[in-house]
């Protein structure tokens, strides 16, 4: 359970996965999902690319879950008690787990004890955004993102969008709009007035994900939806200087596509935005410790209210959710913040689709530390299966994904072989 003291000598049950059909164990790899915030059997089922070069590379899989998720839980069903239960979620004890399991599996898995592992991992799993943190980028970056992904998906998308959190304002301020925006929106349950902000943040949560998901073929990673889903959207969202009510009702068939695509949806839950694979609630907590993500806006730059970074009010909502107070600098001194020259052998890839690749790596910064950039890419697309709509820059990004891999395997034998 604690990897850096003494005192605490619990463990706990870490659950992990692994594939086996096309591993040498002469001249292979192991291929090494460093899990992420959910449940790791989803991931692996989202992971195609890792099945996609296991043939080409002659790979073992192996799919490692992050503690507190899906089930490995370090004090089962008290792991979420409180934060005596949650003191041991921390990325540093995540990866000192990793690592232990990779020594395990080089003693018991036949074959593996002289092969090179390969971690790979998309989004928080691989760090990929490792400079969105305070005073590495504007907070502002990441709404940028979002809006031009809108902006480019239609005319007067992004311009409807920004003009929309003003009609819900003037509406919710009338005395039959509440009652009216709680039926139009078709939510689950009807609107009170402090219930007003909360809407406003599902209904911008819920753009910041179609940009995430904005794939170019149908899939259901957060939830069902078409090909290009934020095109979809703004077909709803091509003139913003209607009245506020037929514009809130085009909002209304907007959020429609990202919440009910299959047709299946009864009413819409401001509390939810994703599918309940991912472990949104305990993710919570990770990042009112030590993943402090800055985000502001000023509806300038953005489609979005204004709104500033405040580390003050974020650090006391904390505090009441958790009982905890962040540590907004800790992350960059653990990890090195910009000054990570010293490593070696990293792909960082970005869609730049993606919002969170403002806060990623975008240009190498060695031999071995080299950037791939996806201009069609939303959020880690080149980790998905390959299928016949993928674009020329996706095919090409895998391409060189697997040339680097290769090149690191190879070396890896050559090295180990040329000492006696």
């Amino acid at each position: 359970v604690d990897h850096f003291g003494f005192y605490n000598t619990k463990s706990f049950k870490q659950r992990y996965l692994i594939a086996d059909k096309y591993w040498k164990t002469y001249d292979g790899v192991i291929l090494f999902y460093t899990g992420n915030e959910g449940d790791i059997t989803w991931f692996a089922n989202h992971t195609g690319f890792m099945w996609d070069v296991a043939e080409k590379l002659k790979a073992l899989l192996v799919f490692a879950e992050h503690r507190y998720y899906g089930e490995s839980l370090p004090f089962g069903e008290d792991s979420f008690r409180d934060a005596k239960h949650l003191n041991f979620l921390t990325s540093e004890q995540a990866l000192a787990d990793f690592a232990e399991l990779i020594r395990h599996l080089r003693k018991t898995v036949p074959g593996a004890d002289g092969q090179p592992f390969i971690a790979i991992g998309g989004s928080y799993g691989a760090s990929a955004p490792i400079w969105q943190f305070q005073e590495l980028i504007p907070c502002g970056v990441f709404m940028k993102i979002v809006t031009e992904d809108f902006r480019k998906s239609g005319e007067k998308c992004s311009e409807s969008i920004l003009r929309s959190w003003g009609a819900i304002n003037r509406l919710s301020n009338t005395g039959s709009g509440l009652p009216w925006l709680s039926r139009t929106l078709h939510l689950c349950a009807s609107l009170n007035a402090e219930d007003i902000q909360r809407l406003k943040d599902w209904i911008a949560e819920t753009w910041v994900n179609l940009a995430m998901v904005n794939y170019p073929y149908p899939a259901s990673f957060l939830k069902p939806l078409p090909s290009w889903p934020i095109k979809v959207v703004c077909q709803y969202l091509t003139n913003p200087y209607m009245s506020d009510s037929l514009l809130i009702q085009n909002i209304y068939q907007a959020l429609n596509v990202y919440y009910n695509y299959s047709g299946q949806s009864k009413c819409n839950n401001i509390s939810e935005t994703t599918t309940g694979n991912l472990g949104s609630r305990v993710w919570g907590y990770q990042t009112c410790t030590e993943i402090i993500l800055p985000f502001c806006t000023n509806g300038i730059d953005d489609m979005f209210e204004a709104r500033v970074w405040d580390l003050d009010k974020y650090s006391d909502d904390c505090y009441k959710q958790w009982g905890v107070r962040p540590r907004p600098s800790w992350v960059t001194t653990l990890y090195g913040g910009k000054d990570i020259r010293s490593h070696s052998n990293i792909i960082f890839s970005n869609g730049d689709l993606d919002p969170w690749s403002g806060g990623g790596v975008t240009e190498d910064l060695s031999d071995t530390l080299v950037v791939v950039n996806i201009p069609e890419g939303a959020h880690h697309l080149d980790l998905r299966s390959s299928t016949d709509t993928d674009p020329p820059s996706l095919e090409l990004a895998r391409t060189v994904e697997v040339k680097h891999m290769k090149q690191w395997i190879t070396d890896f034998y050559s090295n180990n072989r040329r000492q006696p």
